[in-house]
C-alpha cells in the first residue's frame, strides 16, 4: 500500500509538472505580438538638432533617439523601425536621400502595422527655407516692415497647392499600397512662431514683424495641405496647432517645443526640442489610439 500511495503521488506530480509546463510553453504564443511600426518623414520625425543621436542612422541624418517614434515605441513596446530622417522630401520616399541609404518606402511592408511622419515642409523650400529667407529679409530691416512677404507675396502658397500638396498625397498613398492594413498616421506641424509679431522674440527669430503674420499663415496653409491629403488618402491628419500654440520658438525655455534661430538651448535651430517631441509623441498616440 505504501509503494502504492507513492506511486500514485509521483505520478500526480508528474501530471502536475507536465500540465505546467505546458501552460509555460503555451505562453509566448498566447501573448500579443509587439506592433510592427515604421516611422518615416524629415527632421522633425528625426528629431534633428537633439541628443543623443540614433547610432542605427546615417550620420547625414542627424536622427535623434528622443524623437517622437522613439518615445511611442518605448511606451507601446512596439518594434520600431525608424528611417526618418534630416532634410527629407516626399521624393527621397521612392529614391534614396544620401549614397547608401535606401529610399524610406523600402521599410515598409505588408505586415506594417503602424505608420507615423511628417512631411512635406522641406518639398520645394517652400517652408523651413522660408523661415531662414525671411529671417535674413528681417535681419536687413532690423525687424520693421514686411520684406518677406513683399519679395514672395503669394508664392509660396502657390507652391503648396500645385507642388507640395499633391506630393504629400501620392508619398501617403504609396505608404498605402505598400501597407493597406497600417494605421497611418501624419502629424501637422507645431507653430514656429507666434500670431503676431512679439518684440522681444526678434533678437530669437530676427523676423520682421509684418513678416511673423505672414509666416504663420504660410504655416498654416502647408497644415492645411497635409490635412487635405490625409483626408484623401484615408489616414490619419495628427493636429498640433492648438496644443502647440503659445509653445512657439518665441516662447520661454521650459515652455517653447520649438527652438529659435539664435540663443537656443539646443542645436535643434527652428526645430523641436526634446520637450516638443515628446507632445508630439502625446498627439500621435491619442489619434492612433495607442497605449
Amino acid at each position: 500500500m505504501p509503494l502504492r500511495a507513492a506511486a500514485s503521488r509521483v505520478s500526480a506530480i508528474a501530471v502536475a509538472a507536465a500540465a505546467g509546463f505546458a501552460l509555460v510553453a503555451a505562453s509566448p504564443a498566447s501573448a500579443a505580438a509587439p506592433v510592427n511600426y515604421v516611422a518615416l518623414g524629415d527632421s522633425y520625425s528625426a528629431a534633428s538638432g537633439n541628443f543623443p543621436l540614433d547610432p542605427a542612422a546615417p550620420l547625414l541624418c542627424a536622427r535623434s533617439t528622443k524623437n517622437y517614434a522613439h518615445l511611442i515605441a518605448a511606451r507601446t513596446g512596439a518594434r520600431l523601425t525608424d528611417v526618418s530622417c534630416g532634410g527629407a522630401q516626399t521624393k527621397d520616399f521612392a529614391g534614396g536621400q544620401y549614397p547608401g541609404v535606401a529610399p524610406q518606402l523600402a521599410a515598409v511592408g505588408a505586415n506594417t502595422d503602424v505608420v507615423t511622419l511628417t512631411i512635406g515642409g522641406n518639398d520645394n523650400n517652400t517652408f523651413i527655407s522660408s523661415i531662414l529667407a525671411c529671417g535674413s529679409l528681417g535681419v536687413l530691416t532690423a525687424g520693421f516692415g514686411s520684406p518677406c512677404k513683399d519679395m514672395y507675396g503669394d508664392s509660396f502658397d502657390q507652391t503648396i497647392d500645385t507642388k507640395t500638396g499633391p506630393a504629400v498625397e501620392a508619398a501617403l498613398r504609396a505608404v498605402r499600397n505598400k501597407a493597406p492594413h497600417a494605421r497611418v498616421a501624419i502629424l501637422g506641424y507645431p507653430w514656429i512662431v507666434p500670431a503676431t509679431a512679439d518684440p522681444s522674440c526678434y533678437p530669437k527669430m530676427p523676423l520682421a514683424s509684418g513678416d511673423v503674420p505672414y509666416l504663420r499663415d504660410l504655416q498654416t496653409h502647408l497644415n492645411q495641405a497635409v490635412r487635405k491629403a490625409a483626408a484623401a488618402t484615408g489616414a490619419t491628419y495628427v493636429d498640433m496647432s492648438a496644443v502647440s500654440n503659445g509653445h512657439d520658438a518665441c516662447a520661454p525655455v521650459g515652455t517653447r517645443w520649438i527652438e529659435p534661430l539664435f540663443f537656443g538651448t539646443s542645436l535643434a535651430l527652428v526645430h523641436p526640442n526634446p520637450l516638443g517631441e515628446s507632445k508630439m509623441a502625446d498627439r500621435a498616440m491619442a489619434a492612433l489610439h495607442l497605449s
